[in-house]
C-alpha cells in the first residue's frame, strides 16, 4: 500500500534533514509523527520514526549539552532546496558548479580534487538553489559520511562524463557502490514505507557532461540505452549557456517544490522573494508557513496565476501551483 505522504509530513521531513542539532532533529521527528497519515501503509514508517525518537531522546539526555564532533555530512540548507552532485572521479562536478554559480571550486585533471562538501548557490529565475559539490564516489576513496549527505539531500545530480569511453562503466560503478551502502538513486523516490525503511531512495537527474567532446553524442546514446528507464538524462556542456539554462529548470523541477508570492491589497506582488512550499500545498499550508496565528485567523484568499481569474476568491483548502500570487484575508 502506498504511504501517500502529505505535504505537511514532507515539510517536517525536510526540517529533519536540514536539522543541525539533535534537539532540532527530535522536534522534526515529533512533527513527522504527528502529521504522517495513519493507515496500514505507514505502520512500519511510524514505527521507524518512534524508534528514532526514542534513540534521539537518549542521545540528548546523555549528551547533556556537551560539544559534539563536527559532522562533515551536515551542510546547512539554503535556498529552495539542497542538491548534491554525485559522480566518479573526473565526472565534471566542480566544472559544472563553476559554470552555474559564483563559486570557484578547484578544477583539475587529476581525480579526487574535491575532498570535502562545497556548497554554492545556483540562481534560477527568482530563487536560489543550493548545489553541493562532493568527493568522487570510487571503491578506493569514498568517505563514510558521503552517503549520509546524499541520503539527506532533497535531490541529487548523477554526473556522467561523455568525454570518456568509460562513462557507462563509471556510472554503473557509482550506482553499485551507493546501493551497497543502502542509497539508491532514482528518477523519483518511492513513497512506499517498506522501501523507505530498507534503503534511502533519492530523486536524481543524470547530467551528461562534456557534450562538446569528440564522440560525446555516441556515448550519450549508449547512456540513454542503459539508463533511460531509470533516469531523466540531460546533456550539458559548460560552454553552452542554453544547456545550462535547461539544467537550472530541470534541477528546480526535481525538487518537487512550488514558489508562492504574496501581495497586500492594492499593492503589487512580491515576486522577487517567494515562499517555497512542497508541491501540493494549499492556501492553509502557506498561511501556516508564514505564521501559525495567520493560519488560525485567515478566512479566505484571493489568487492570481496562470489560468485563473485575477483576484479570484479561493478557500483555505485550495491547492496551489507554482508562481501563484496570494492575497490572504483574515
Amino acid at each position: 500500500m502506498s504511504a501517500n505522504l502529505s505535504p505537511e509530513y514532507k515539510a517536517a521531513e525536510q526540517k529533519y534533514r536540514g536539522a543541525a542539532t539533535d534537539e532540532e532533529r527530535l522536534a522534526a521527528l515529533n512533527e513527522m509523527l504527528s502529521t504522517i497519515p495513519k493507515h496500514k501503509g505507514t505502520e512500519k514508517l511510524q514505527a521507524d520514526i518512534k524508534t528514532r525518537i526514542s534513540r534521539l531522546k537518549l542521545e540528548v539526555k546523555k549528551g547533556g549539552g556537551k560539544a559534539r564532533r563536527h559532522d562533515p555530512s551536515h551542510v546547512p540548507r539554503e535556498g529552495a532546496g539542497q542538491v548534491v552532485l554525485v559522480g566518479a572521479p573526473n565526472a565534471g562536478k566542480s566544472a559544472l558548479v563553476r559554470a552555474v554559480t559564483n563559486a570557484r571550486p578547484e578544477v583539475a585533471d587529476y581525480p579526487f580534487t574535491t575532498q570535502m562538501p562545497q556548497p554554492a548557490m545556483m540562481p534560477f529565475e527568482n530563487v536560489q538553489i543550493q548545489l553541493v559539490d562532493s568527493p568522487a564516489v570510487a571503491p578506493e576513496f569514498t568517505p563514510g559520511w558521503l552517503t549520509n549527505m546524499i541520503r539527506n539531500a532533497d535531490a541529487a545530480l548523477l554526473l556522467a562524463n561523455a568525454g570518456s569511453d568509460a562513462c557507462l562503466e563509471n556510472a554503473q560503478a557509482v550506482l553499485e557502490l551507493l546501493e551497497e551502502r543502502h542509497v539508491r538513486l532514482m528518477r523519483e523516490a518511492s513513497e512506499d514505507a517498506s522501501v523507505l525503511l530498507a534503503v534511502a531512495e533519492v530523486s536524481t537527474l543524470m547530467v551528461v557532461t562534456q557534450m562538446d567532446a569528440a564522440g560525446a553524442p555516441e556515448r550519450l546514446e549508449i547512456l540513454r540505452e542503459f539508463f533511460a528507464d531509470r533516469f531523466e538524462l540531460l546533456p550539458v556542456a559548460v560552454g553552452d549557456q542554453v544547456s545550462l539554462d535547461r539544467l537550472r529548470r530541470a534541477v528546480f523541477d526535481r525538487l518537487g517544490v512550488i514558489r508562492i508570492c504574496t501581495k497586500a491589497p492594492g499593492r503589487p506582488p512580491k515576486t522577487d522573494s517567494p515562499f517555497i512550499l512542497p508541491a501540493g500545498a494549499t492556501v492553509l499550508d502557506l498561511a501556516r508557513h508564514i505564521h501559525k496565528d495567520l493560519a488560525r485567523t485567515m478566512q479566505f484568499a484571493r489568487i492570481w496565476g496562470e489560468g485563473k481569474y485575477d483576484g479570484q476568491r479561493v478557500p483555505r483548502e485550495h491547492q496551489l501551483e507554482d508562481m501563484d500570487v496570494l492575497e490572504l484575508h483574515t
